[in-house]
């Protein structure tokens, strides 16, 4: 004989799903290993300063309202710029991982 659960197991299910799927959307990278990406980056911007290298200056990027395309300063946003590039940036979206792009976004995070 089957018993019915009721709808409380199957709410909790969608609760915990629903976390997960906004959780995606953040970072879990790892700054440190980030650093080491950012070596590459690190020829056209510069990690202590704001100022314009070949490309924007990325110290306190995440602490702006905007970057250099006018989009608000998200880690979807910045990502979307890694993987597309733009204006002389070659895209990374099939060079890096994305565990690499995550670990990046939380060194940029630190900067």
């Amino acid at each position: 004989m089957m018993r019915k659960l009721g709808a409380w197991p199957a709410a909790a299910a969608l609760l915990a799903l629903t976390a997960v799927a906004q959780d995606k959307g953040k970072s879990q990278g790892d700054p440190e290993k980030g650093k080491v990406v950012f070596e590459q980056c690190g020829v056209c911007h510069s990690a202590d300063s704001d100022e314009k290298k070949l490309g924007p200056g990325l110290k306190g990027l995440f602490k702006k309202s905007k970057m250099a395309n006018g989009k608000r300063v998200t880690e979807a946003n910045v990502r979307a710029v890694i993987d597309t590039g733009g204006n002389g940036m070659p895209a990374y979206k099939d060079m890096l991982t994305d565990e690499e792009k995550d670990d990046l976004i939380a060194y940029l995070k630190t900067l």
